[in-house]
């Protein structure tokens, strides 16, 4: 494979990078760490700022629970206000040295609300893809100026690695909007 198609690759990869661990934090209903793992906690009296995945363990104890328990049991109030300030819709409950959250059933209109917001970073993600595409077809023309041949292979072969991309797009929409729809 060409260097400049090797590059296109990895680049579109991190884009689906990139948009897998966005799409991840869309709640569909059921437990998953990724509802929390991500979120940024102040935590030993504000003089750290870590993820919830650095402080502790996440478990899913049920399709509607999640049940965190902190390395150290001093975080376990820091776990608490962060997760509740983050936005998520989460309340965190203390049980002894772990933390316990219940995941409420979506109601039809927040599942919409969600539709829209994964519709919102797919298309975040068709931007990035884009962004690539035009990156490496402006880099492939300065290293390949004057040889029209490989010049139009090369096109062809990164249009091709955007496509199967952006297929790969479209699947998880549809997959994520399933999640979604289901009661």
């Amino acid at each position: 494979m060409d260097p400049v198609a090797t590059t296109t690759k990895e680049k579109l990869q991190k884009v689906l990078d990139v948009l897998k661990d966005d799409l991840a934090t869309i709640r569909t209903g059921r437990a998953t760490p990724s509802l929390v793992e991500n979120i940024v906690v102040s935590a030993y009296g504000g003089s750290a700022k870590l993820k919830v995945m650095e402080l502790a363990t996440i478990g899913v104890m049920d399709n509607q629970t999640l049940v965190i328990t902190p390395y150290d049991a001093s975080v376990t109030h820091d776990l608490q206000k962060g997760i509740e300030a983050a936005s998520a819709g989460l309340n965190p409950i203390i049980d002894g040295n772990v933390l316990r959250i219940s995941i409420p059933p979506l109601s039809t209109e927040r599942r919409q609300e969600l539709i829209k917001a994964m519709k919102y970073k797919l298309e975040n993600g068709r931007v990035m893809i884009r962004q690539v595409r035009h990156e490496m077809m402006e880099d492939m023309k300065k290293d390949y100026e004057g040889r029209e041949d490989d010049i139009k292979r090369l096109e062809k072969e990164i249009q091709r690695l955007v496509d199967e991309t952006s297929e790969t797009i479209e699947e998880w929409g549809k997959q994520k909007e399933e999640e979604l729809l289901q009661i």
